[in-house]
C-alpha cells in the first residue's frame, strides 16, 4: 500500500523527521497548522510527513467510504478494530519510516505522531518497529490490539519515549482509554508521560507547546 503524502522541510538536508497520522475521515492536510505551531526551527532542518490514509468503508459509518487507517465495527470488545486492516497500515507507514531512512534520516532521529486513529497506528507501528526511533506522541487514542502488545514489541523500541496526551472532555474516544493504554505501557516498562487538557476531541495549543517542548528533549 503507497500512502498519498504532503511533505514540508524546514531547510535543505533535513536530519530529523516528524511523521504525523490524522484521525478518521481528515486527511494529511489535517496537521499542517501543528507543523507551523511547534515552532522547531531552531532545531534546524526538519521534515514533516503528512500522508493520508486510504479510503476505505468504514462499517460504524454505515459503510460509507472515507479515509481510514482501518475498520471499525458498530459492536463493543476486541473485534471492534479489524486487525487486518490495521495491519495493512502498520505496514504502510512503517515504509514511510524506511523511505526516511533511505533517504538520510537516522531512525533514532524519526519521531512518530498520531491523533485518534492515528494515534493507534503510531503505537502499533512505532512499538513493532525493527529500528530504534526517537520518540512516540500519542493524541486523543488507545492502543491498539492491546493483548499482542507485550509480545509483539521489538526490543529495539523498548525504550523509546512515548507522550501521550488527551483531552478530559473527549466524547469521541474517552480519556479512560487513553489512560488504560497509558497504565498498559507503564506496566510493560515502557518510558511514557501522561498529559490531559481540558479540551474535547481534539488538539490545544498548550499540548502543541508541551509536544514542542517533549520534541526538542527526544532531539537534543
Amino acid at each position: 500500500m503507497m500512502l498519498d503524502t504532503l511533505e514540508h522541510e524546514t531547510g535543505p538536508n533535513p536530519q530529523r523527521s516528524l511523521i504525523i497520522l490524522h484521525g478518521l475521515g481528515a486527511d494529511g492536510s489535517d496537521f499542517e497548522p501543528v507543523c507551523a505551531a511547534l515552532k522547531l526551527d531552531d532545531l534546524g532542518p526538519i521534515r514533516f510527513v503528512l500522508p493520508s490514509a486510504p479510503v476505505m468503508p468504514v462499517s460504524i459509518n454505515g459503510g460509507y467510504r472515507m479515509r481510514a487507517w482501518y475498520d471499525i465495527r458498530p459492536v463493543s470488545g476486541p473485534e471492534r478494530e479489524d486487525a487486518a486492516s490495521m495491519l495493512a497500515s502498520q505496514q504502510a507507514v512503517a515504509a514511510l519510516i524506511d523511505r526516511e531512512v533511505a533517504r538520510g534520516v537516522p531512525a533514532e532521529r524519526i519521531v512518530l505522531m498520531g491523533f485518534s486513529q492515528g494515534c493507534a497506528m503510531t503505537l502499533l507501528t512505532g512499538l513493532r518497529y525493527p529500528q530504534r526511533l526517537a520518540g512516540l506522541v500519542a493524541l486523543s487514542g488507545y492502543l491498539p490490539l492491546a493483548e499482542t502488545t507485550a509480545q509483539a514489541r521489538h526490543p529495539a523500541n523498548h525504550d523509546t519515549p512515548v507522550f501521550m496526551a488527551h483531552g478530559d472532555a473527549d466524547g469521541v474516544v474517552p480519556m479512560a482509554r487513553g489512560q488504560h493504554a497509558f497504565a498498559v505501557l507503564r506496566r510493560l516498562g515502557q518510558p511514557v508521560s501522561w498529559h490531559d487538557y481540558p479540551i474535547d476531541h481534539s488538539v490545544c495549543m498548550e499540548e502543541i507547546d508541551d509536544i514542542a517542548a517533549w520534541l526538542r528533549g527526544v532531539w537534543r
